[in-house]
């Protein structure tokens, strides 16, 4: 398992070939990379994202997600490669893989990984624009895909 902050420019193309060169006997590998989007979500030009973290805090939050995968799943193998700082709009972002014996835990563990991270990662996020900073957020929709993967407890069955 891999789960990191990248400080400076990620390239995914990299990650990939790295986490499919440590893996021995998976059949299936899925990827995912974010891409820093150049407008926000009020339709609005974006310059740049700040990403600001808690040393510490947020790569256990990493791991914590990328441990959850591990467990949830039938995977060998997680990766999770997160940026930091400054991003430009068209930069990668970050970088998720699943590795399995077969597909299917792959493309599951691979969402689960996104859903999480898009909530449950911890980071203060900053859209700059040329009006302007502003903090952004979780949306309701990250929320409601991160929430399809709660347990039920007790109170819901």
């Amino acid at each position: 398992m891999e789960a990191r902050l990248k400080p400076s420019r990620l390239r995914p193309e990299r990650e990939l070939e790295a986490f499919i060169r440590r893996l021995s006997g998976d059949g299936a590998v899925v990827s995912f990379v974010g891409i820093a989007r150049p407008t926000g979500r009020d339709g609005e030009p974006v310059i740049g994202l700040h990403l600001d973290h808690y040393p510490g805090m947020t790569e256990a939050s990493l791991a914590e997600i990328a441990a959850d995968a591990l467990k949830r799943f039938e995977v060998s193998d997680v990766a999770v490669v997160h940026r930091c700082g400054h991003v430009s709009p068209g930069d990668p972002i970050v970088f998720a893989a699943a590795a399995a014996p077969h597909r299917r835990s792959a493309f599951l563990a691979a969402d689960y990984l996104m859903d999480r991270l898009k909530t449950d990662a911890v980071f203060w996020k900053r859209e700059d624009g040329v009006d302007g900073s502003r903090w952004i957020e979780p949306t309701e929709g990250d929320h409601t895909d991160r929430d399809r993967w709660r347990e039920p407890s007790a109170g819901d069955r």
